[in-house]
């Protein structure tokens, strides 16, 4: 009855629309119309179609043998009886030429990229005996706007071999004619093994590239892989503790009547607390941050709980609750600073100062307490990070030098709370690696500022009249401007700035860097954006702005790149080793490279341009 009801509300339609359009009333009960929604003209395109299809199995993950599944062959015939879906194996060529397309794009923005490039590399295990590596490039373009783009993920036997990733890097350079343009690498492998890797690394490197201030910089640790190394560290300090946490929570979410009366225990005892009891994801250690802080509230509640429920015996003793809050207050330090990161859109090298530094201060001061818990704690935690800082603080310091609005006062400061009366030495250091590294990049050629290109462009443009023989009228020209009076403003001055010039070649003119250091700091507006400072000022400063623009480029933070860090990633157990699923693994390696490559890309584009019209209005009949 609804069935026959429905139908015959579909042909009272079909007839409404048909009398529109001046034809007959009488249509059968399924006969229907579709228009394409915003596009009423729109001709029916397959290869527009097939294209859409392959970037939605690239942008989506889905397994490429979807198009060979009767239920979504079906699907798509419901939608247009034409489009006849391709088998897996034209597939496969689509995604393909859909990756050529879009890397011969790419090659053509990375010719135009002013200033070097930084690598960001991932390290990919399989279950097989084989593994990946992935390349990502870091840099920023002549309008000073950072980008990341995924250059290869590539097949190695041995992804951890030092020989394995130097050999990947050179290929992947060269693959994107960038061999002389590599400025750093970023890893987010394991600490223990961190100087032994990053000096062969060098080694191997350096005798293909040539690598800036002796490659001091060149390796860089991952910033958020430091994080999730400590936080994991310190939670596993107190792991039986996490664990009878864990237990609790379960036991009063078990039951609505259990969630009652843990209730009426805390209200009894007048816990101000609005948190919410939650169970963790031992794969997010942020989430056992917050379920050990929201616990903590709760701790009397739990103790009381213990005496009224003889099914209960979980509660952690008052000793357990006081090492949970010191892991807290310390965890804290990481989860505020990894906050801070995933939540800056534009993650410019500069950024990760601020944090490093102030966890660095609290953990050396936190040693020294006289508290034994604190002190443990702290120096479990420092012996980790303090590798870290020693790694990677030039890298750092030198970043947030290129920050106008705290160049190396910040590094003075900061320097003083941690090292005390050492820190002159620390701050010498700093200071001849950003003079050091300043002058690579004034020995090497500067691009014309735009006036002098303009000055250029005339005097090939006069260069060019004159190897041709004047014509009469171009005599005749000249006599009159002879005659003429003198020029405008403009033309008179020309003289003047050839003077100028003159006296830049005779008399040489103080370094850019120490002009730089010594001007008053910059206020630091919240709106103030860094790029885009030094896109103002880079007439000012034409070489300290080349080299501001390779630094400031530099990944700190695997997960990161415009528009900012993700969260799960920030916070994710075991950052550097990531696995390959069966699926992605079973298929060819340069598939494998074109589907993760291409999903990169994809991103940063229109998914659909609009379809090709017809002034006829297209039906589609069923």
């Amino acid at each position: 009855m609804i069935k026959n009801e429905k139908r015959s509300r579909l042909a009272l339609t079909a007839g409404n629309e048909s009398e529109q359009d001046g034809g007959s009333s009488e249509v059968p009960q399924l006969k229907r119309r579709y228009r394409v929604s915003g596009y009423p003209n729109a001709l029916f395109d397959p290869e527009r179609s097939l294209n859409c299809l392959a970037k939605m199995i690239i942008l989506h993950d889905y397994p490429l043998h979807i198009v060979e599944q009767p239920a979504f062959v079906a699907f798509v015939e419901s939608l247009n009886p034409r489009f006849k879906v391709l088998d897996v194996g034209s597939m496969e060529g689509e995604i393909l030429a859909i990756y050529q397309r879009e890397k011969e794009n790419l090659v053509q923005t990375f010719a135009n990229i002013p200033g070097r490039i930084s690598l960001a590399i991932g390290l990919w295990t399989t279950s097989q005996t084989l593994g990946y590596i992935s390349l990502a490039g870091q840099f920023i373009d002549s309008d000073w706007k950072l980008h990341r783009r995924m250059l290869n993920f590539m097949m190695v036997s041995s992804p951890h071999s030092e020989n394995a990733l130097s050999e990947a890097i050179s290929l992947s350079l060269s693959d994107w004619n960038m061999k002389d343009r590599l400025f750093t690498i970023t890893l987010d492998n394991d600490c223990s093994s961190h100087d032994i890797y990053s000096a062969n690394l060098r080694d191997h490197l350096s005798n293909k590239h040539t690598l800036m201030l002796r490659g001091q910089l060149f390796v860089v640790r991952c910033y958020a892989h430091i994080l999730n190394v400590v936080a994991q560290d310190v939670i596993a300090s107190i792991h039986g503790t996490v664990y009878n946490i864990r237990e609790s929570i379960k036991f009063v979410k078990a039951s609505p009547s259990r969630e009652e009366k843990f209730a009426e225990i805390s209200l009894q005892l007048e816990i101000p607390s609005t948190k919410t009891l939650s169970l963790d994801m031992t794969t997010q250690w942020n989430t056992t941050y917050t379920m050990l802080e929201a616990a903590l509230e709760y701790k009397q509640a739990f103790t009381v709980l213990e005496t009224c429920d003889d099914n209960y015996n979980e509660a952690p003793s008052a000793e357990d609750w006081r090492k949970v809050e010191v892991v807290c207050a310390y965890l804290k330090l990481l989860y505020d600073s990894a906050n801070v990161i995933a939540g800056t859109a534009e993650p410019t090298s500069n950024v990760f100062y601020h944090e490093a530094w102030k966890i660095q201060h609290e953990l050396v001061n936190a040693i020294t307490s006289e508290d034994p818990m604190i002190s443990n704690v702290a120096k479990d935690m420092h012996e980790k990070f303090d590798k870290y800082w020693k790694d990677c603080n030039l890298v750092l310091a030198i970043a947030v030098v290129m920050d106008p609005r705290f160049k190396l006062k910040l590094v003075e400061f900061s320097f003083s709370k941690i090292y005390g009366e050492d820190s002159s030495r620390y701050l010498k250091a700093v200071s001849d690696g950003i003079h050091e590294l300043y002058q690579e990049y004034a020995a090497q050629p500067l691009p014309l500022t735009p006036a002098y290109v303009e000055q250029a462009e005339e005097a090939n443009h006069a260069g060019a009249v004159a190897t041709n023989p004047p014509s009469n009228e171009t005599e005749k020209s000249k006599k009159n401007a002879t005659a003429a009076p003198v020029g405008n403003a403009g033309d008179r001055l020309l003289d003047f700035d050839m003077y100028l010039s003159e006296i830049a070649v005779t008399q040489p003119a103080r370094p850019e860097i120490e002009q730089y250091l010594e001007e008053a700091l910059v206020p630091r507006h919240p709106e103030f954006e860094i790029l885009n400072w030094w896109k103002v000022n880079s007439v000012r400063y034409p070489t300290l702005s080349k080299m501001a623009r390779d630094v400031l480029g530099i990944p700190m933070f695997m997960a990161a790149g415009p528009g900012g860090g993700s969260a799960s990633s920030v916070f994710c157990v075991g950052t550097g080793n990531r696995v390959l699923d069966e699926y992605r693994s079973s298929l060819r390696p340069e598939l494998v490279e074109a589907l993760f490559c291409a999903k990169d890309w994809l991103q940063y584009q229109p998914i659909v341009d609009a379809p090709a019209t017809s002034p006829a209005i297209v039906k589609t009949e069923m």
